[in-house]
């Protein structure tokens, strides 16, 4: 069984996902022309997201690094990127094993109507994975609390999926979709908390601008598309290189800006027809439960708000990065994940620019302490796999340097479940417990209470 579980995440998501999706539309009644098709745009989608996002991170990549060595910018804890993550979370006994033990506490907590969310995003379960292999090698390879840290961020995760749906739903258009996928949806308590004191602050309300308002008020330098242009170009000048470089990297990065929300619809075509097929056999078959598909962020990272306030906040928080006291990570190969931060906050500021990014900021600012404090554990787990596995060339550390990583390791979830299993240890996993426990039951009793008074 682990064999098999293993094969299927060496397929990728751009397979793996056409024949998932497939497989649930004619498990759920869709003929198999229809199903096939779904399944086919999913999985066209997701290659069309990998092209361009290598697009970005191979053209900046070498421009970054130059910019990091000319004005001596090198902090001791390298940047590796979600590879390296993805190679330390499946590198370990957790991660062999975490698709099937997760599927089935899904399955349980679905039962018991502690759960509407069914997690399908199986190639993001590499978050869960990575989460259990840190607190695995921090606690002296203990299987125990390796577990544990993966189930518990995967429980906390699928109730944060539930309690987001309906707005995150009502913001894109995108009916009985959830996101049970922990980067994201940490960012969420930021979204809730900044947003409520920003609505406070007297006058805020009058920068209400939302990405049309942008363009309206700044014409085409509002645009995504031009945005990036100048953005690229500025990260080409910042490099010293010649007027040809610096323009081909305006244009490259315009392109990830335009491309983005096109290659995206492809995941919304795939989508709909499967989502609104699942809730019209819930209904017929049990009883009129509502269930949510739990599906990846990036079907909905062409939103142009996300677009805009990720191609501002690449320069922002670089700089930031330097001169931030008691930080010693840059990220570089990270900034693709950039427009990961933005999915869960946005049904919160209702697509407004000026609060998305002031909390897409915070929360970067606060990530850059998790991944510098996580970077021990960071860099104890992946040489223990790159010891295991010389071929797993992702997990390698450059010498004289700690690793770490902006995808996950700076979200919420991920940092306080590591903090509680290094630092309070088994007060840590009581604490954990209880609000896991805690959450499970008022989301239970919300799903209940929600089915009785629609019967």
């Amino acid at each position: 069984m682990e064999q098999v579980f293993s094969y299927i995440i060496s397929l990728g998501a751009s397979v793996m996902m056409p024949i998932l999706f497939t497989i649930i539309g004619l498990c759920i009644g869709m003929k198999f022309g229809k199903s096939l098709r779904s399944g086919l745009y999913v999985g066209v989608g997701f290659v069309g997201l990998g092209i361009v996002t290598a697009l970005l991170t191979t053209n900046f990549d070498s421009p970054l690094k130059t910019i990091s060595e000319l004005y001596d910018l090198q902090l001791k804890v390298f940047d590796m990127g979600w590879p390296a993550a993805a190679a330390v979370a499946y590198g370990t006994a957790v991660g062999a094993l975490i698709i099937p033990i997760c599927l089935g506490v899904n399955l349980v907590m679905l039962l018991l109507k502690c759960t509407r969310t069914i997690n399908i995003d199986l190639w993001n379960y590499w978050h869960f994975a990575f989460i259990g292999a840190v607190a695995y090698f921090v606690m002296d390879q203990s299987l125990l609390w390796g577990y544990f840290a993966a189930i518990v961020c995967y429980i906390i995760t699928l109730v944060m999926a539930d309690l987001t749906a309906d707005k995150f739903q009502k913001h894109y258009d995108l009916q009985g979709i959830s996101i049970p996928q922990p980067f994201c949806q940490s960012f969420t308590v930021f979204a809730v908390v900044i947003n409520w004191l920003l609505d406070r602050i007297p006058g805020f309300s009058k920068l209400d601008i939302d990405a049309e308002g942008l363009k309206k008020k700044f014409g085409v330098l509002g645009e995504p598309l031009v945005l990036g242009v100048i953005v690229g170009a500025l990260i080409g000048w910042a490099a010293q290189l010649d007027i040809k470089k610096v323009l081909f990297l305006g244009v490259t990065m315009g392109a990830v800006m335009e491309l983005i929300p096109r290659i995206t619809s492809l995941f919304i075509d795939g989508l709909k027809p499967i989502a609104e097929k699942t809730q019209e056999v819930a209904k017929k078959r049990f009883g009129g439960m509502k269930v949510h598909i739990g599906m990846s962020p990036a079907l909905v990272i062409g939103h142009p708000t996300t677009l805009v306030c990720s191609v501002i906040l690449i320069p922002v928080i670089l700089a930031i990065a330097v001169f931030l006291p008691g930080n010693q990570f840059l990220p570089l190969a990270s900034l693709a994940g950039m427009f990961y931060l933005f999915p869960m906050i946005l049904p919160y500021t209702k697509g407004n620019v000026v609060k998305s990014l002031i909390i897409g900021l915070v929360a970067l600012i606060v990530g850059l302490y998790f991944v510098t404090d996580m970077a021990s554990a960071f860099t104890l787990a992946a040489n223990e796999v790159y010891k295991t596995d010389p071929t797993a060339s992702a997990a390698k550390i450059p010498d004289g340097f700690e690793g770490g990583a902006l995808d996950f390791a700076s979200s919420l979830f991920g940092y306080v479940i590591y903090a509680c299993v290094k630092y309070l240890k088994w007060v840590g996993m009581g604490v954990l417990t209880l609000i896991t426990l805690a959450m499970v039951a008022w989301n239970r009793k919300r799903i209940v209470a929600e089915e009785t008074n629609h019967n």
